[in-house]
């Protein structure tokens, strides 16, 4: 593994995620304005980006099983993932921070921070891989993501138009009825599809650097809470699908892949949602940045530890 690469990149990251601080400290990304991104991103960066990963690759009968493969594999991760984050989150007092604690563990920002690793370490086959595991990550946030903030709220409600049609499996279907018929798109749809989806890394990192912004270093390193879920999200989850995917025999790219995806921040998605249905937004904004934060360290070494597993 290019742990060179990596820093390389976590590094890259780490500096957009300051800039954000500076531009919400400079009031040059407002409230407002991070509503509005988040919007863009959502709506627009995302779907490309799915798009565009799966464009990326060429098509042969051994890239489509690959990818099937890493859907399956996506959905067993999140079940996984599911469970544990239930257990942990039991013993919270505050019902909605218990929920908020219990997606953000759930979720990872594999898209938005995922794909630049994903790239960094597997090359344009990771950003498929990461395409196709993005596919599981919108069915379950469709599905047990919103029936997790629905909880308690006649407000929320989980329907069978939301699990099918939204964000995450419409562009999802269309990348891959493109892939899967070799449908060969003009350049200047591809260049336009490639500049859309270059837009949701620094976008979505600025927004969590400008969440950051809005917390005191006291809600950052002094809270028991955001720590424990960090914990949890960062080094107990990649550990734990670290270890089982070598105990069942998955050669080196699967343990390497699977548990890179697991040791991402949380979502964005948590932050954006929470804000949305008015669930403590505030301290979801807490949960995702310093998760960010904090897994600019974490996530080195889960994925140099991975490394010495899968070889062993």
């Amino acid at each position: 593994m290019d742990f060179t690469s990596l820093l390389n990149t976590i590094a890259t990251l780490f500096i957009l995620m300051i800039a954000g601080v500076i531009a919400s400290k400079c009031n040059i990304i407002d409230e407002i304005a991070s509503k509005r991104l988040s919007k863009l991103i959502l709506s627009i960066g995302q779907p490309l980006l799915i798009i565009n990963s799966l464009l990326g690759v060429e098509y042969s009968t051994d890239n489509l099983l690959l990818g099937l493969k890493t859907l399956g594999a996506g959905f067993i991760v999140h079940g996984i993932i599911a469970v544990i984050a239930y257990f942990c989150c039991v013993k919270f007092k505050d019902f909605d921070e218990k929920k908020i604690s219990e997606f953000a563990i759930v979720f990872g920002n594999v898209g938005f921070i995922g794909f630049p690793i994903l790239e960094s370490l597997f090359g344009k086959r990771g950003l498929f891989m990461g395409a196709f595991f993005v596919i599981s990550f919108n069915i379950v946030l469709w599905t047990w993501g919103v029936a997790i903030l629905a909880r308690k709220r006649n407000d929320i409600k989980l329907t069978v138009k939301k699990v099918i049609f939204n964000y995450g499996t419409v562009p999802s279907a269309i990348g891959i009825f493109i892939y899967i018929l070799n449908i060969n798109l003009p350049t200047f749809v591809t260049m336009s599809a490639s500049y859309l989806a270059s837009l949701c890394t620094p976008i979505s990192v600025l927004i969590t650097g400008a969440l950051l912004a809005h917390q005191s270093l006291k809600q950052i390193f002094l809270s028991p809470k955001v720590y424990y879920v960090s914990f949890v999200k960062l080094i107990l989850i990649p550990l734990v699908i670290c270890g089982l995917t070598k105990l069942i025999g998955l050669n080196y790219e699967w343990i390497l892949f699977l548990t890179t995806v697991s040791a991402m921040p949380s979502a964005t998605s948590a932050a954006m949602m929470s804000e949305l249905h008015d669930i403590t937004p505030g301290y979801a904004a807490e949960v995702v940045g310093t998760t960010s934060l904090l897994s600019i360290a974490t996530m080195p070494c889960m994925l140099w530890l991975a490394d010495k597993i899968a070889v062993l």
